[in-house]
Protein backbone atom coordinates (compact mmCIF):
# COMPACT_ATOMS: atom_id res chain seq x y z
CA UNK A 1 0.00 0.00 0.00
CA UNK A 2 1.46 3.26 -0.86
CA UNK A 3 1.51 6.42 2.16
CA UNK A 4 0.36 9.50 1.39
CA UNK A 5 1.41 12.75 2.49
CA UNK A 6 -1.44 13.15 4.69
CA UNK A 7 -0.80 9.96 6.06
CA UNK A 8 2.69 11.02 6.90
CA UNK A 9 1.37 14.74 8.55
CA UNK A 10 1.25 15.04 12.43
CA UNK A 11 -0.58 17.43 14.44
CA UNK A 12 1.35 20.86 14.12
CA UNK A 13 3.98 21.71 16.36
CA UNK A 14 5.66 25.55 17.15
CA UNK A 15 8.04 25.57 18.69
CA UNK A 16 8.83 29.26 20.86
CA UNK A 17 11.70 30.46 22.18
CA UNK A 18 11.72 33.70 24.54
CA UNK A 19 13.24 34.45 27.88
CA UNK A 20 10.71 35.79 29.34
CA UNK A 21 7.92 32.88 30.67
CA UNK A 22 5.18 35.74 31.00
CA UNK A 23 5.76 35.94 27.39
CA UNK A 24 6.17 32.46 26.47
CA UNK A 25 2.66 31.79 28.18
CA UNK A 26 0.85 34.29 26.16
CA UNK A 27 2.10 32.60 22.77
CA UNK A 28 1.10 29.26 24.36
CA UNK A 29 -2.09 29.77 25.61
CA UNK A 30 -2.72 31.93 22.84
CA UNK A 31 -2.00 29.36 19.57
CA UNK A 32 -3.05 26.59 21.26
CA UNK A 33 -6.21 28.22 21.20
CA UNK A 34 -5.33 27.83 17.31
CA UNK A 35 -5.08 24.22 17.61
CA UNK A 36 -1.29 23.83 17.57
CA UNK A 37 0.88 21.73 19.33
CA UNK A 38 3.44 23.81 21.60
CA UNK A 39 7.28 22.80 22.99
CA UNK A 40 9.00 25.60 25.03
CA UNK A 41 12.40 26.89 25.23
CA UNK A 42 13.70 29.87 27.47
CA UNK A 43 17.04 30.26 25.63
CA UNK A 44 19.07 29.19 22.40
CA UNK A 45 20.67 26.42 23.75
CA UNK A 46 17.70 24.65 24.64
CA UNK A 47 16.17 25.72 21.34
CA UNK A 48 18.82 24.38 19.67
CA UNK A 49 18.65 21.13 21.46
CA UNK A 50 14.78 20.72 21.50
CA UNK A 51 15.16 21.35 17.23
CA UNK A 52 16.87 18.34 17.12
CA UNK A 53 14.68 16.06 19.01
CA UNK A 54 11.24 17.59 17.98
CA UNK A 55 11.91 18.71 14.60
CA UNK A 56 9.09 21.36 14.87
CA UNK A 57 6.93 23.02 11.97
CA UNK A 58 7.71 26.58 12.88
CA UNK A 59 9.96 28.06 15.27
CA UNK A 60 8.72 31.76 17.11
CA UNK A 61 12.37 32.76 18.15
CA UNK A 62 12.11 36.07 20.19
CA UNK A 63 15.44 38.13 18.83
CA UNK A 64 17.15 39.66 22.04
CA UNK A 65 17.74 37.32 24.58
CA UNK A 66 20.99 36.89 27.14
CA UNK A 67 23.91 34.68 26.10
CA UNK A 68 22.60 33.02 22.40
CA UNK A 69 20.59 35.80 20.74
CA UNK A 70 17.34 34.93 18.31
CA UNK A 71 19.93 36.26 15.34
CA UNK A 72 22.74 33.66 16.71
CA UNK A 73 20.05 31.01 17.43
CA UNK A 74 18.15 31.05 13.91
CA UNK A 75 21.59 31.47 12.00
CA UNK A 76 23.02 27.99 14.27
CA UNK A 77 19.34 26.67 12.91
CA UNK A 78 20.16 27.15 9.15
CA UNK A 79 23.31 24.83 9.77
CA UNK A 80 21.43 21.93 11.15
CA UNK A 81 19.18 18.96 9.48
CA UNK A 82 16.14 20.77 8.33
CA UNK A 83 17.09 24.01 9.50
CA UNK A 84 16.35 25.52 6.37
CA UNK A 85 12.94 23.96 5.64
CA UNK A 86 11.72 25.19 8.66
CA UNK A 87 10.45 28.26 9.23
CA UNK A 88 11.18 30.69 11.66
CA UNK A 89 8.85 33.83 12.75
CA UNK A 90 11.53 36.22 14.76
CA UNK A 91 9.69 38.13 17.48
CA UNK A 92 11.57 41.49 18.40
CA UNK A 93 11.00 44.73 20.23
CA UNK A 94 13.49 46.02 17.67
CA UNK A 95 11.60 47.77 14.33
CA UNK A 96 15.02 49.88 12.95
CA UNK A 97 15.96 48.66 9.47
CA UNK A 98 19.26 47.38 11.02
CA UNK A 99 17.73 44.82 12.88
CA UNK A 100 14.80 43.71 10.57
CA UNK A 101 17.67 43.39 7.91
CA UNK A 102 19.97 41.34 10.06
CA UNK A 103 16.74 39.15 10.66
CA UNK A 104 16.55 37.97 6.81
CA UNK A 105 20.18 37.68 6.54
CA UNK A 106 20.02 34.70 9.54
CA UNK A 107 17.32 32.84 7.85
CA UNK A 108 14.12 34.33 9.30
CA UNK A 109 11.17 34.49 6.97
CA UNK A 110 9.32 37.19 8.90
CA UNK A 111 9.20 39.19 12.06
CA UNK A 112 6.67 40.63 14.43
CA UNK A 113 7.33 43.04 16.75
CA UNK A 114 6.85 43.56 20.29
CA UNK A 115 4.06 44.94 21.84
CA UNK A 116 2.64 41.54 19.82
CA UNK A 117 -0.21 42.23 17.61
CA UNK A 118 -2.75 38.65 18.12
CA UNK A 119 -4.54 38.67 15.32
CA UNK A 120 -1.40 39.84 13.08
CA UNK A 121 0.57 37.10 14.59
CA UNK A 122 -2.37 34.58 14.30
CA UNK A 123 -2.20 35.27 10.53
CA UNK A 124 1.24 35.03 10.13
CA UNK A 125 1.71 31.70 11.70
CA UNK A 126 -1.30 30.54 9.60
CA UNK A 127 0.46 31.79 6.39
CA UNK A 128 3.84 30.44 7.35
CA UNK A 129 2.45 27.05 8.03
CA UNK A 130 0.24 26.86 5.04
CA UNK A 131 3.16 27.68 2.83
CA UNK A 132 5.69 25.11 4.70
CA UNK A 133 3.00 22.38 4.45
CA UNK A 134 2.82 23.03 0.63
CA UNK A 135 6.58 22.90 0.35
CA UNK A 136 6.17 20.04 1.98
CA UNK A 137 3.75 18.39 -0.12
CA UNK A 138 5.38 19.39 -3.13
CA UNK A 139 9.00 17.47 -2.29
CA UNK A 140 7.03 14.55 -1.07
CA UNK A 141 5.31 14.40 -4.78
CA UNK A 142 8.47 15.13 -6.31
CA UNK A 143 10.04 11.91 -3.81
CA UNK A 144 7.35 9.87 -5.19
CA UNK A 145 7.63 10.73 -8.60
CA UNK A 146 11.64 9.97 -8.19
CA UNK A 147 10.59 6.47 -6.94
CA UNK A 148 8.34 5.70 -9.38
CA UNK A 149 10.63 6.27 -12.39
CA UNK A 150 13.09 4.07 -10.61
CA UNK A 151 10.81 1.33 -9.72
CA UNK A 152 9.65 -1.54 -11.57
CA UNK A 153 5.78 -1.47 -11.54
CA UNK A 154 5.26 -5.06 -11.58
CA UNK A 155 8.03 -6.23 -9.32
CA UNK A 156 8.59 -3.94 -7.27
CA UNK A 157 12.32 -3.57 -7.12
CA UNK A 158 14.77 -1.04 -8.97
CA UNK A 159 14.12 -0.93 -12.82
CA UNK A 160 16.45 -1.05 -15.63
CA UNK A 161 16.71 2.61 -15.50
CA UNK A 162 17.91 2.47 -12.34
CA UNK A 163 20.04 -0.02 -12.69
CA UNK A 164 22.51 2.00 -15.20
CA UNK A 165 22.46 4.59 -13.66
CA UNK A 166 24.04 2.98 -9.98
CA UNK A 167 26.02 0.96 -11.42
CA UNK A 168 27.79 3.66 -13.71
CA UNK A 169 27.81 5.64 -10.21
CA UNK A 170 29.05 3.15 -8.32
CA UNK A 171 31.60 1.93 -11.17
CA UNK A 172 33.39 5.06 -10.90
CA UNK A 173 33.39 5.20 -7.36
CA UNK A 174 35.41 1.58 -7.02
CA UNK A 175 37.56 3.06 -10.28
CA UNK A 176 38.29 5.90 -7.73
CA UNK A 177 39.16 3.74 -4.61
CA UNK A 178 40.36 0.78 -6.81
CA UNK A 179 38.36 -2.18 -5.03
CA UNK A 180 36.14 -4.42 -6.58
CA UNK A 181 32.51 -4.35 -7.63
CA UNK A 182 30.75 -7.47 -8.67
CA UNK A 183 27.57 -8.11 -10.45
CA UNK A 184 25.18 -10.67 -10.12
CA UNK A 185 22.60 -11.89 -12.90
CA UNK A 186 19.85 -14.07 -12.18
CA UNK A 187 17.24 -16.02 -14.95
CA UNK A 188 14.23 -17.92 -13.88
CA UNK A 189 14.94 -21.20 -15.31
CA UNK A 190 12.39 -22.29 -18.36
CA UNK A 191 10.03 -19.47 -17.50
CA UNK A 192 8.25 -19.27 -21.32
CA UNK A 193 7.63 -23.28 -20.32
CA UNK A 194 5.93 -21.45 -16.72
CA UNK A 195 4.12 -19.54 -18.67
CA UNK A 196 2.62 -21.63 -21.27
CA UNK A 197 2.07 -24.14 -18.43
CA UNK A 198 0.28 -21.76 -16.02
CA UNK A 199 -0.57 -18.86 -17.81
CA UNK A 200 0.30 -15.14 -17.49
CA UNK A 201 -1.59 -13.90 -14.54
CA UNK A 202 0.69 -16.53 -12.19
CA UNK A 203 3.66 -15.86 -14.26
CA UNK A 204 3.65 -12.16 -13.28
CA UNK A 205 3.11 -13.64 -9.53
CA UNK A 206 6.11 -15.59 -10.17
CA UNK A 207 7.80 -12.54 -11.04
CA UNK A 208 7.31 -10.61 -8.15
CA UNK A 209 7.85 -13.72 -5.61
CA UNK A 210 11.10 -14.03 -7.20
CA UNK A 211 12.40 -10.34 -6.98
CA UNK A 212 11.22 -10.13 -3.92
CA UNK A 213 13.06 -13.11 -2.35
CA UNK A 214 16.24 -11.80 -4.36
CA UNK A 215 15.50 -8.19 -2.75
CA UNK A 216 14.88 -9.69 0.80
CA UNK A 217 18.48 -11.91 0.61
CA UNK A 218 20.62 -8.54 0.44
CA UNK A 219 21.51 -7.05 3.32
CA UNK A 220 23.48 -4.14 2.97
CA UNK A 221 22.38 -0.86 1.93
CA UNK A 222 24.73 -0.31 -0.88
CA UNK A 223 23.55 -3.20 -2.36
CA UNK A 224 20.59 -2.96 -5.14
CA UNK A 225 18.82 -5.49 -7.13
CA UNK A 226 17.07 -4.72 -10.02
CA UNK A 227 15.05 -6.21 -12.66
CA UNK A 228 17.34 -6.13 -15.75
CA UNK A 229 14.59 -7.16 -18.03
CA UNK A 230 11.67 -9.82 -18.74
CA UNK A 231 12.43 -12.76 -16.38
CA UNK A 232 15.99 -11.69 -15.65
CA UNK A 233 17.25 -10.30 -12.42
CA UNK A 234 20.30 -8.13 -10.72
CA UNK A 235 22.29 -7.52 -8.17
CA UNK A 236 24.84 -5.09 -8.11
CA UNK A 237 27.31 -5.41 -5.23
CA UNK A 238 29.80 -2.11 -4.54
CA UNK A 239 32.74 -3.36 -2.89
CA UNK A 240 32.18 -6.93 -2.95
CA UNK A 241 34.88 -9.71 -4.21
CA UNK A 242 34.18 -12.99 -6.26
CA UNK A 243 33.83 -14.82 -2.58
CA UNK A 244 31.43 -12.27 -1.14
CA UNK A 245 29.15 -12.50 -4.48
CA UNK A 246 29.42 -16.31 -5.09
CA UNK A 247 28.25 -16.64 -1.50
CA UNK A 248 25.31 -14.24 -2.22
CA UNK A 249 24.66 -15.91 -5.30
CA UNK A 250 24.42 -19.34 -3.26
CA UNK A 251 21.86 -17.56 -1.12
CA UNK A 252 19.73 -16.46 -3.34
CA UNK A 253 19.85 -19.48 -5.70
CA UNK A 254 19.01 -21.39 -2.78
CA UNK A 255 16.13 -19.44 -1.18
CA UNK A 256 14.26 -19.19 -4.83
CA UNK A 257 14.41 -22.87 -4.47
CA UNK A 258 13.07 -22.78 -0.96
CA UNK A 259 10.06 -20.85 -2.17
CA UNK A 260 8.58 -24.29 -3.77
CA UNK A 261 6.88 -22.56 -6.29
CA UNK A 262 5.58 -25.54 -8.33
CA UNK A 263 6.95 -25.61 -12.24
CA UNK A 264 6.07 -29.10 -13.93
CA UNK A 265 7.09 -28.50 -17.00
CA UNK A 266 11.08 -26.99 -16.29
CA UNK A 267 13.58 -30.00 -17.30
CA UNK A 268 15.45 -29.08 -14.56
CA UNK A 269 13.11 -28.92 -11.61
CA UNK A 270 10.24 -29.58 -9.98
CA UNK A 271 9.56 -26.10 -8.53
CA UNK A 272 10.92 -22.74 -10.03
CA UNK A 273 15.00 -22.07 -9.94
CA UNK A 274 17.24 -19.98 -11.24
CA UNK A 275 20.73 -19.34 -13.08
CA UNK A 276 23.10 -17.29 -11.84
CA UNK A 277 26.38 -15.61 -13.92
CA UNK A 278 28.59 -13.41 -11.29
CA UNK A 279 31.30 -11.44 -12.13
CA UNK A 280 33.80 -8.93 -10.15
CA UNK A 281 35.96 -6.13 -11.17
CA UNK A 282 38.44 -3.65 -10.30
CA UNK A 283 37.57 -1.17 -12.66
CA UNK A 284 40.19 0.40 -14.10
CA UNK A 285 40.19 4.37 -14.12
CA UNK A 286 38.30 5.60 -17.48
CA UNK A 287 36.87 2.33 -18.17
CA UNK A 288 33.35 1.41 -19.05
CA UNK A 289 30.81 -0.54 -16.74
CA UNK A 290 29.53 -2.31 -19.59
CA UNK A 291 32.53 -4.32 -18.77
CA UNK A 292 30.88 -6.06 -15.74
CA UNK A 293 28.39 -6.61 -17.20
CA UNK A 294 28.98 -8.64 -20.51
CA UNK A 295 31.63 -11.29 -18.27
CA UNK A 296 28.42 -11.54 -15.76
CA UNK A 297 25.68 -12.19 -18.66
CA UNK A 298 28.27 -14.45 -20.45
CA UNK A 299 28.51 -16.00 -16.99
CA UNK A 300 24.88 -16.39 -17.10
CA UNK A 301 24.92 -18.01 -20.31
CA UNK A 302 27.70 -20.40 -19.72
CA UNK A 303 25.41 -21.69 -15.94
CA UNK A 304 22.50 -22.42 -19.00
CA UNK A 305 24.46 -24.35 -21.15
CA UNK A 306 25.81 -26.34 -18.40
CA UNK A 307 22.38 -27.58 -17.90
CA UNK A 308 20.75 -24.24 -15.63
CA UNK A 309 19.93 -24.21 -11.75
CA UNK A 310 23.37 -23.50 -11.11
CA UNK A 311 25.92 -20.68 -10.78
CA UNK A 312 29.08 -19.85 -12.90
CA UNK A 313 31.45 -17.58 -12.21
CA UNK A 314 33.92 -15.02 -14.59
CA UNK A 315 36.37 -12.44 -13.78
Amino acid sequence: MKTTFAENQAPTLILIVDDEQFIRMQLRLALEREGYQIAEAENGTKALNLFQQLHPDIILLDAIMPDMDGFECCNRLQAMNFGQCTPVLMITGLDDQESVDRAFEVGAVDFVTKPIHWPVLRQRVKFLIEQSQLQKQLEFAHQELQRLVTIDQLTQVYNRRRFDEYLAQEWQRMAREQVPISLILGDIDYFKLYNDTYGHQLGDRCLQQVAQCINNSIKRPADLVARYGGEEFSVILPNTDMEGAMILAEIICSSVRKMDIPHSSSPVSPVVTISAGVATLIPKPNSDYQEVILLADKALYQAKMAGRDRIQFMS
